[in-house]
């Protein structure tokens, strides 16, 4: 089922998410299912629960390209319950992003590169893999979402910011 996606403002957005504890649930794969649904729907690279209103940790993400990233590396399909970041060297790369609870405007977000993520997937079993480049970038914005950041409070030169129709931007993470 395609559910609302709430928008910058509201202050679910902003709240720290809770653990999930349990797993392979019907309550947990109805919400997996309704987030992976709704991604995409609005073509979207990947979607945090507190997005739809469940202040839980879980995020999806990744999958082939869309309309509105054509041009992204392919980032493995996850489902990511409880994730765990530790990032890898010291090397940040600034880069568009939007977001779908902020539509229509993009930023220039610097992310760290380099990162190890793990977590558990829906059923419970351990996920654990190296990330770089734009899926480095997607795993960070989304968990962002889990500890109540939306990307533009890490802009750190809003010359970089503004609308997508008026940046004249090619299509990205929005």
């Amino acid at each position: 089922m395609i559910r609302e996606i709430l928008r910058m403002g509201d202050a679910r957005l902003l709240r720290q998410s809770r653990p999930v504890e349990h797993f392979a649930s019907a309550s947990l794969d109805e919400l997996v299912a309704d987030m992976i649904d709704t991604m995409h729907h609005h073509d979207g690279a990947g979607l945090a629960a507190p997005q739809i209103g469940v202040d839980l940790r879980v995020v999806v993400f990744g999958g082939g390209p869309t309309p509105r990233y054509p041009d992204a590396d392919v980032v493995p399909f996850t489902v990511l319950c409880n994730p765990e970041i530790a990032i890898i060297g010291e090397e940040q790369e600034e880069g568009w992003e939007g977001c779908l609870s902020v539509p229509g405007l993009r930023g220039v977000v610097p992310r760290w590169q380099r990162l190890h993520y793990a977590g558990f997937d829906a059923t419970g079993q351990r996920i654990e893999r190296t990330a770089e480049g734009f899926h480095a970038r997607v795993v960070q914005h989304e968990c962002d979402h889990l500890d109540g950041f939306l990307y533009l409070m890490r802009i750190r030169d809003f010359r970089s910011f503004g609308f997508t129709d008026v940046l004249n931007l090619p299509p990205m993470q929005d």
